[in-house]
């Protein structure tokens, strides 16, 4: 519990940790930025790692010199196309046999799958490109996508062109938006609706069926 109160607040304020990350580790700020986008879109178990609030964070600082732009911006793209490509060759040497193993079930709940599975199903090759923009979901569908035999050549196509639209829109908008005067005093607001603006398409993709029914 104390775990995951711990992480809801280094979401929330995201901004300020990492203005104490860059503080204290000026010589590995960026290898920590990598490691932990990294982590988030490669590590199937680690879908609650900060990634979309994390990536305007970072545009927000720097605009304001704490952090080189094009420095991050590459990092983060190598990280998130890294990332997927992992998550996606892990799918495709365990498939959904993983939420049946007894300690990563715990983490990895077979609706979880099935969920991205069908969403996967739906949109075809184009949902790894779509699902860099919905938190959690990002975490499965490369996974559900090793698992499914896509073709790599295919994945990678998408792979690639949703790393690179995820990071420029996140990072540019904390870019541009992120020290208006508003968006600093009202930072964990402001990081909640990215948040829900992110996971709209998943949560309309689980009511609208319910509604064509009646």
């Amino acid at each position: 519990m104390d775990l995951i109160v711990g992480l809801f607040n280094f979401i929330m304020h995201i901004d300020e940790h990492l203005k104490s990350i860059v503080s204290q580790y000026p010589k590995w700020v960026y290898g920590i930025l990598f490691l932990i986008v990294f982590v988030e879109t490669g590590v199937v178990i680690m879908p609650f790692l900060p990634g979309d609030s994390l990536l305007f964070a970072a545009g927000a600082m720097a605009a304001i010199g704490g952090l080189n732009l094009w420095t991050v911006l590459g990092i983060f793209f190598v990280a998130a196309v890294l990332g997927d490509s992992l998550n996606y060759e892990i799918g495709k040497k365990v498939g959904g046999a993983i939420s049946n193993h007894r300690f990563f079930g715990r983490f990895i709940k077979k609706e979880n799958l099935d969920q991205a599975h069908a969403f996967f199903e739906k949109h075809g090759g184009k949902t790894v490109m779509i699902a860099r923009f919905m938190p959690l979901i990002r975490t499965f569908i490369p996974f559900v996508a090793g698992a499914s035999k896509m073709r790599y050549p295919y994945f990678i196509m998408y792979n690639v062109a949703g790393a690179l639209l995820w990071v420029l829109i996140a990072v540019f908008c904390g870019y541009f938006f992120g020290n208006i005067k508003i968006v600093k005093d009202n930072f964990s607001v402001f990081i909640l609706g990215i948040v829900f603006v992110s996971i709209l398409p998943a949560i309309i993709g689980l009511i609208a069926p319910k509604f064509k029914k009646k």
